[in-house]
This record gives C-alpha cells, sequence and structure tokens, in this order.
C-alpha cells in the first residue's frame, strides 16, 4: 500500500515481535496516538490469522506512552449505516477475544474509544499510573458499538458501566484497579516486563488445558455445568495430564 501522493510505501500499523510462546503487538502509530484505522484492522486480523493456525500468548501495546486514543475520527465521519452493520472494529476485537491463548493489554496512556474496546477485548488488563480508560462516542454522535455495551459490564459490573458509556467521563488508573478494569499497575518502564512475567506464568502450565480454561470462560451460563465436563474429559484423557500429576506426586515424596 502506497501513499498516493508521496508514492512511498505506507508504514505498517503494527510491530509485531514473535517468540516460541508469545507474541507482542505494539500499536504504532504515534503520530495519530495510535489511532486505529482501516489499515490497523486489516493488520489486526491477519495476527489474528497467524494465532489461531499457530496459538500463542499476546501482549497489545501501543507506542509513544499511549496506547490507543480511539479510532480514526478522519475515517469514522465518512462511513454509512452499512459500514457499522459490518462491525468493522467490532469484528476484529470479537476475534481477538476468542484466540486460542491468551490475550494480555498492557495499557500505558489514553485507553479511549476503541482503544478502550481493544483492551476490554483482552482476557488481562494492567496499566500504568498514566493508563485513562473512556468511552466518548456519544459526544460525538455515535455509540461504543465495537464491544463496550456488553463487555465492559461484564468486567466492571451493569451500574458501573452504564456510569462510563453514559457519562463520557474518563476513568483513571485507580479507579481502573479499584473497578477491576486493571489487575495491576506498574511504573511505565516496568510495564512489560510484567505483561511477559504473567505470560511466564501462563507458559508453565500445560497448552491445552490454558486454551480449554478460555473456552470456559466464554462460554454461555447455560453450557455450564455440560461443557466443563465435556472440557475436562478431554483433559482427564490426555498424556499430559497424567506426566504432570506424576511429576507432582514424585516431588511430593522428597
Amino acid at each position: 500500500m502506497r501513499d498516493v501522493e508521496a508514492g512511498i510505501p505506507e508504514a505498517p500499523r503494527l510491530r509485531v515481535e514473535v517468540s516460541d510462546d508469545r507474541v507482542v503487538a505494539t500499536l504504532d502509530r504515534p503520530d495519530r496516538r495510535n489511532a486505529i484505522d482501516q489499515r490497523m484492522v486489516d493488520e489486526l486480523h491477519a495476527l489474528c490469522a497467524d494465532l489461531e493456525a499457530d496459538p500463542r500468548t499476546l501482549i497489545v501495546t501501543g507506542a509513544g506512552g499511549i496506547f490507543a486514543a480511539g479510532a480514526d475520527i478522519a475515517q469514522l465521519r465518512e462511513r454509512t449505516g452499512d459500514d457499522a452493520r459490518r462491525g468493522i472494529n467490532a469484528s476484529v476485537f470479537d476475534r481477538l477475544r476468542h484466540l486460542p491463548l491468551p490475550v494480555i493489554a498492557a495499557v500505558d496512556g489514553f485507553a479511549l474509544g476503541g482503544g478502550a474496546e481493544l483492551a476490554y477485548a483482552a482476557d488481562i488488563r494492567i496499566g500504568t499510573p498514566r493508563a485513562r480508560f473512556g468511552n466518548p462516542e456519544p459526544g460525538l454522535g455515535i455509540i461504543a458499538a465495537a464491544g463496550a455495551s456488553w463487555r465492559l459490564p461484564e468486567i466492571v459490573g451493569h451500574a458501573r458501566a452504564s456510569e462510563l458509556l453514559l457519562t463520557t467521563r474518563t476513568l483513571d488508573a485507580d479507579e481502573a484497579l479499584a473497578w477491576g478494569l486493571l489487575s495491576s499497575v506498574h511504573d511505565p518502564e516496568e510495564l512489560l516486563d510484567a505483561a511477559h512475567a504473567i505470560v511466564d506464568r501462563i507458559a508453565a502450565n500445560s497448552a491445552r488445558a490454558t486454551i480449554l480454561t478460555k473456552r470456559a470462560l466464554l462460554a454461555p451460563r447455560s453450557d455450564h455445568p455440560t461443557i466443563d465436563g465435556e472440557l475436562q474429559a478431554e483433559l482427564f484423557d490426555s498424556p499430559d495430564k497424567h506426566a504432570r500429576m506424576t511429576a507432582f506426586l514424585e516431588r511430593k515424596k522428597k
């Protein structure tokens, strides 16, 4: 893809670092405060395709001390009702949410509008004292339609989600921690280390058990407890379960 006027390749919107058990994806559009445009959505879909085919835990963060200041307003202004029905941002955030292994949002600075909804789609959110969450969409004549209306109540409760979405106020890191929107708060220079420490804990466990735990967490209440038994049945019959439990019992003998 090329800049029409300059005739030069357009810079990628994501900076992706891949290792054996994890991927770090950095929203890298600092000149636009990491605003989520169609190009970034396309690159997120491509990343999801890779992680669906070859599951790894994903850390999502933002460049330049900002997570994402929202959707690209210039593009959003031109979108039509048909675009809304396509769920451009909602579809990619839902795909991220349903990746096989966990997604961790490491939030420094503003996570607003679509940026907040991207963070809400993660399984775990950590942040810095500079983290700020908010959904200003009604002030722009639209609603937060990419997950906030159902994910935020699941995370913080209906009353708190209603306050945030209806008043459009911004939540600081202390409130986000108190509300359970953030699991922990770290100094900015320690944020990624903290995210990697979480991935280390996840990686020490059975990958298949982690995948099935996430599947159970995402299942509707009506599927429980039946789905738990079915998922557990697969694990009970696995060689990995036998090996891990044998190793545990051997350690207890020492």
